[in-house]
């Protein structure tokens, strides 16, 4: 705690450092010959420590000039200021120009005590402790690079992490979407076509009514069955269905064949077992399709192929006048981005015959 306290006030703690230091120089100086000069040239070296976080390698200078001119008059007593000074610019930087700084100070401080009068193991215990100031703040400034390295690589890795999950939920998203789009059209566009018919018949005939309206009614049973699926709400229960897939294709064509589409299904090759996402997306392709004739083609007859082989072929054509889902509407999206995350491909248009047609190449 104390530590993170010092770490929030900075210019407190250069304060009591010089405080500190000052009383030392003095309290050393006190029996010199002429104590005035001796603290003049200890509050020169000392001071300049107040600067030492914004401007350290000014402040190495200033100091090594004092030390040497009090080393010179034979009253350099204390040699922490110079110490300081050296750790804080090895802490900050260590730049060409800090590195000859810091062995110009170093030297010219033992060539000065070289030249004096001061005893060698006295000279060398000062130099050395000199160099151990220097190392002391090169190591910490190793430290706290490796550290800063290690919370940006977290740091990005979280933002990583996040666009990831971004990423998973937008896919989860626009999947939900599109298996909404399909049930929902699908379900209907079955149910558009059914009550129109309903409607026709119900003053001619009324009993003929029942028809269309049971259609009706599976239409939407069917699709509310899918939609609870597909939001994840349903429980296990007798009401249970799988993922639709090729299996399920005789019973979509045949909802749709009550509609009054014309509906022939062609396979050729033999049938196997398709991966899920495959058998899902060709299904939901197939259904799509056939929605669109519904919708949008006054169509009186449609074709849907199915080819086994190295790939899983899709034909879907109809007889219409193939306006289709041309204009590149959510089902035409849906189609390319359920095949493109498959690795396969997909194109439609109308017909040179007249009619529109849909094809999709899925690999197996």
């Amino acid at each position: 705690m104390i530590w993170n306290w010092l770490r929030r006030h900075p210019l407190l703690v250069d304060v009591g450092l010089v405080v500190a230091l000052l009383v030392l120089t003095i309290g050393a100086s006190f029996h010199r010959d002429e104590p005035a000069a001796a603290y003049a040239l200890g509050a020169l070296q000392t001071l300049p420590l107040l600067w030492r976080r914004r401007r350290p390698l000014a402040v190495v200078i200033v100091v090594t000039v004092a030390v040497v001119a009090t080393i010179a008059l034979d009253y350099w007593l204390v040699p922490f200021q110079l110490a300081v000074a050296l750790y804080t610019l090895a802490a900050s930087t260590r730049t060409r120009a800090a590195l000859l700084t810091a062995a110009v100070s170093i030297a010219a401080t033992a060539i000065a005590l070289a030249v004096g009068s001061s005893a060698f193991g006295d000279a060398a215990a000062r130099v050395v402790f000199l160099v151990a100031a220097w190392l002391l703040g090169d190591s910490i400034r190793s430290r706290r690079a490796y550290i800063h390295e290690i919370e940006e690589k977290a740091t990005r890795l979280e933002r990583e992490r996040e666009a990831e999950a971004q990423r998973v939920a937008a896919e989860e998203q626009a999947r939900i979407a599109r298996e909404l789009h399909d049930v929902v059209a699908h379900a209907l566009s079955v149910i558009v076509v059914q009550a129109a018919a309903a409607d026709d018949v119900f003053e001619v005939d009324p009993r003929r009514a029942r028809e269309p309206i049971q259609a009706i009614e599976q239409a939407a049973r069917a699709a509310l069955g899918d939609l609870r699926r597909v939001l994840g709400i349903l429980q296990d229960g007798p009401e249970y269905e799988p993922q639709p897939g090729l299996a399920r294709l005789d019973s979509l064509v045949e909802r749709v064949r009550a509609t009054g589409l014309e509906v022939d299904v062609e396979v050729e090759g033999a049938a196997r077992p398709l991966p899920a996402a495959v058998d899902l997306s060709a299904y939901r392709i197939v259904q799509e399709a056939l929605t669109n004739t519904l919708k949008h083609a006054g169509a009186a007859h449609a074709t849907v192929r199915v080819r086994y082989g190295d790939e899983l072929g899709l034909e879907i054509r109809d007889d219409g006048k193939g306006g289709g889902d041309a204009n590149g509407g959510s089902g035409l999206i849906g189609m390319r981005e359920r095949v493109a995350m498959l690795g396969g491909r997909v194109a439609s248009g109308t017909r040179p015959e007249g009619g529109y047609v849909v094809t999709a190449q899925i690999p197996i």
